[in-house]
């Protein structure tokens, strides 16, 4: 039973009932739902078939949740290597290929031993192979420039890349919450 049990995660959404992440996107374990549940810190939006139950509960399991209380987004998102990879939306900013997180490195435009400052406006995604023959050479001497000039990102352009990248798992009743704020193409 607790086999099934591990395969219901519950989608967290914010009080705006948006997620509170895209990538990786915002899930809690069932035992997490429950005791939000239980403590009365979420609303249930719907559920899964599976049951949980003690000698005085029974409960379906949430497949999505809101949190009663909203959580402001921070307007400045951290610098991490994996937001900096968000940012690049895991590509190679010289050679333009995507790879997966474990084969990313991150160079510094401007390197260190010349100065250059470890922050969002020199900080690019890279492959191992780009890093290492760009070295610690500047751009114009290795002939080696970032696709896109780097910047500090928005938490909102975070989050709208990392709508760009599904998640393995997708519940059905997840979907109404995922994909719904999205901007539509007029044709």
């Amino acid at each position: 039973m607790s086999l099934v049990l591990d395969s219901c995660p519950a989608l967290v959404l914010n009080a705006d009932f948006r997620p509170l992440s895209y990538f990786p996107l915002s899930v809690w374990s069932w035992q997490e739902t429950v005791k939000a549940v239980c403590l009365d810190r979420v609303r249930i939006v719907s559920h899964y078939d599976e049951v949980v139950r003690s000698p005085s509960f029974e409960m379906r399991l949430p497949s999505v949740i809101s949190l009663k209380s909203y959580i402001a987004m921070a307007r400045r998102p951290a610098f991490t290597r994996f937001n900096v990879f968000l940012r690049d939306r895991f590509t190679c900013q010289y050679c333009g290929d995507d790879f997966p997180t474990h084969d990313l490195t991150f160079d510094h435009v401007i390197p260190r031993s010349r100065g250059g400052w470890t922050t969002w406006e020199n900080v690019v995604t890279a492959c191992s192979r780009c890093n290492l023959a760009k070295g610690s050479q500047l751009p114009g001497e290795a002939q080696m420039y970032p696709l896109h000039m780097p910047t500090q990102p928005t938490t909102q352009v975070l989050r709208d890349h990392g709508r760009a990248f599904p998640p393995n798992y997708l519940h059905q009743s997840w979907r109404d919450f995922l994909y719904w704020d999205t901007e539509l193409e007029a044709r």
